[in-house]
């Protein structure tokens, strides 16, 4: 078995892989003073709802956006596990790809790798995390660059802080882009606003890279932006670990 650890600035999912087949997974909040204690605690109850323990475990590979919480992962890794963890990023570890571009998040590398196995042509990675991510991937896998943009839910939370009369508002899609009521007005803003940013900002990508793209989207707000543009042609949830996978094979078989 394969444990996989993907750490983004908000949640953190573990997951069990019996050779490339998903067994399970998980996620918490992310919380970098969170201690290798702290997720087995939490970890061991629910690996053994699944019918797993820790010594299943042959692997580990871990994906982190937070530097600060890589120590607490390793030890984790180390005494419950007994096994070194993979770090994607870190010098000696084949990604298999080429990488055009110069300190690129881990995740977007993984992306990178499991986006390239399962789509052909070139491609742009559209991922609806903290941030809002795009990255243009060529027809032969290697990553050429890409573009970060506020998160949804950060443009949201700073309109309710930034403006003493603004409200705090949940996401959802107004069916009007003209809004009737402040709330409606600033659901409009960031809803319409985001799709208007999806649709301009792959277009130019695709005009600049010089030949139409597929649009692969990830991260837990895709599926609501799947349906409101043409411009995303996949949704795709498991990238990120599915990548995992594919590097830790890649440096092992």
């Amino acid at each position: 078995m394969l444990l996989t650890i993907d750490a983004g600035n908000t949640n953190i999912v573990f997951a069990i892989f019996d050779g490339r087949v998903l067994r399970a997974q998980w996620r918490i909040a992310t919380d970098q003073s969170r201690t290798a204690d702290e997720y087995i605690v939490w970890l061991d109850h629910l690996m053994r709802r699944e019918g797993l323990k820790p010594d299943d475990v042959r692997g580990a590979i871990i994906s982190t956006v937070v530097p600060q919480a890589l120590f607490n992962f390793r030890t984790f890794c180390r005494s419950y596990f007994r096994k070194e963890p993979m770090v994607v990023g870190e010098a000696g570890l084949d990604l298999g790809i080429e990488v055009k571009a110069r300190n690129v998040g881990a995740d977007r590398l993984c992306n990178a790798v499991a986006a390239h196995l399962d789509y052909p042509g070139s491609l742009i990675l559209l991922d609806f995390g903290t941030a809002t991510t795009f990255d243009a991937v060529d027809s032969d896998g290697a990553y050429v660059g890409g573009i970060i943009a506020p998160g949804i839910n950060l443009s949201m939370e700073a309109l309710h802080m930034g403006a003493a009369m603004l409200p705090r508002i949940a996401l959802s899609r107004p069916q009007e882009v003209i809004g009737s009521d402040t709330v409606s007005a600033m659901q409009s803003g960031v809803f319409w606003g985001y799709i208007s940013m999806i649709e301009g900002l792959t277009k130019r990508i695709a005009a600049e890279y010089g030949e139409e793209m597929t649009v692969i989207a990830t991260g837990g707000l895709a599926s609501l932006f799947r349906d409101a543009t043409d411009a995303i042609q996949h949704v795709d949830q498991d990238l990120t670990i599915r990548g995992l996978v594919e590097i830790y094979h890649r440096n092992v078989d």
